[in-house]
């Protein structure tokens, strides 16, 4: 199968969870060439190469480069997008903040706009593939309410939050649906020497990943023991299509939490250099702009 570009420049910014499965999905993708890794832990040292490929501190030193995969916390997202749109790359990232999507759209629009290039934002199962699915579940069923239950799993972006509290040495948060789209939070983490659980379990509850459901902090000393980063997703639509009541639509997955968020997030890449400049979510690119071939061999093996 062809495809518009061959051989698109990609970097991984970022190097954790997401950031390993990402520079797999690159790889194992024909048109797309992995061509470094931006090493971005403070914590760990840095390497001078993984598998073969190179990792940089300064991504002018393998330029040019088509776009930029930003595997950071949802947190760093901002910060990292607005430094590479500004030197003319192309972003995709998976922030999962719900609440701030639109307005981080909002504020990376005009970054885009003045350096004629494009982002693709909150790419990844949810936000993104789920987000469509929602979407076309909608225009299928017009007036219906649509639940959206993940789990059980471990959410990246809430263990994310949880390791970054203070008194923290390592932590995992799993999400426990309860229905109609309503989860349960089941933090465990370990703590360092001396810090106050209590304390942490305040903090943990306190934080906008958390406020909004029902969370358990629970402390372990063998946190390896428990970690899993398997997840998945039942959305359900029920409603009325035309006059026609009684409607219902399911969409359900299992899926690896990480490995299927990287995937997306490379088929991402392949679409944002297809759009005029602007930051964009999933749910506003036509599907044949993230799949690999031309829209005729696309239409031709999907329709």
């Amino acid at each position: 199968m062809s495809s518009f570009y061959q051989n698109l420049r990609i970097i991984v910014v970022g190097y954790g969870n997401i950031g390993k499965y990402a520079a797999d999905a690159v790889i194992a993708a024909p048109d797309l060439d992995l061509t470094g890794i931006v090493w971005t832990s403070k914590t760990k040292e840095k390497p001078s190469e993984i598998n073969g490929i190179p990792v940089i501190d300064d991504v002018q030193a393998i330029w040019p480069v088509d776009a930029a995969l930003l595997c950071v916390p949802s947190r760093n997202v901002e910060e990292e997008a607005v430094k590479y749109l500004e030197l003319g790359i192309p972003t995709v990232d998976s922030f999962d903040i719900h609440s701030d999507i639109y307005g981080l759209k909002t504020r990376l629009t005009p970054v885009c706009q003045k350096n004629q290039v494009s982002s693709i934002i909150s790419a990844g199962w949810d936000p993104g593939l789920d987000s469509v699915i929602r979407a076309m579940m909608q225009l299928s069923v017009p007036r219906g309410v649509t639940y959206t239950n993940f789990g059980p799993g471990m959410s990246m972006g809430h263990t994310v939050a949880a390791k970054k509290i203070e008194g923290v040495k390592d932590a995992m948060s799993v999400t426990i649906p309860l229905g109609t789209g309503i989860h349960r939070r089941m933090v465990y983490v370990e703590t360092k020497p001396g810090a106050d659980f209590a304390a942490i379990q305040a903090k943990i509850k306190a934080d906008p990943y958390f406020v909004h459901d029902e969370t358990h902090v629970i402390k372990t000393d063998n946190l390896d023991s428990l970690m899993d980063v398997s997840h998945g997703t039942l959305i359900e639509r029920r409603g009325v299509s035309g006059i026609t009541a009684n409607q219902r639509l399911e969409f359900n997955m299992k899926i690896n939490n990480p490995a299927l968020t990287a995937q997306i997030m490379a088929a991402c890449a392949r679409a944002v250099i297809r759009q005029k400049p602007s930051a964009y979510t999933m749910i506003e690119i036509p599907p044949v702009d993230f799949v690999l071939g031309t829209p005729e061999e696309i239409i031709k093996s999907l329709v």
